[in-house]
């Protein structure tokens, strides 16, 4: 069955949060992906100069089987902090076949796909989107392209 964590979104304080967060939940941040770490591609548009540095994914373990995870968003990807929608339920799902089975699910009526299920850079099956209630979820099978983010400290 899924993992369910927390997803917080930022308004480019993501790192000074979670710096604060691993205080709170005495636990260590393995890393941070920045935005400048994203490979190149056709279908989005560039990474700008003054994004590069801020954070495309981060995350902690606050009791071995739950995470907080974060980034910072980017008003040049069509992303918008709002009060609101920065917190996503995420279900990081054992398999495709679940991950698929839930997106089909949750995503039916959904209000906002702001990117529907589908491989990505970081994973196997990733989507973003809001469903008919207004409640923000992700999904996620990384499959292959898990990877940790210690690498990207």
């Amino acid at each position: 069955m899924a993992k369910l964590h927390a997803y917080l979104n930022f308004n480019g304080n993501c790192e000074e949060a979670f710096t604060f967060y691993e205080k709170v939940f005495k636990t260590k941040n393995p890393g941070y992906m920045r935005y400048g770490d994203i490979p190149a591609d056709p279908q989005m548009p560039p990474v700008p100069d003054e994004a590069k540095n801020k954070i495309c994914h981060t995350a902690i373990s606050i009791n071995g089987e739950s995470m907080l995870m974060g980034a910072d968003v980017i008003p040049a990807f069509g992303q918008h902090y709002v009060q609101g929608n920065n917190t996503y339920v995420m279900l990081m799902c054992d398999n495709g076949d679940e991950a698929k089975t839930l997106y089909e699910a949750l995503s039916v009526n959904a209000k906002v796909v702001e990117m529907p299920l589908g491989e990505t850079f970081f994973a196997e099956l990733y989507s973003a989107f809001q469903d008919q209630f207004g409640i923000c979820w992700m999904v996620y099978f990384g499959g292959s392209k898990d990877e940790d983010c210690e690498s990207k400290g």
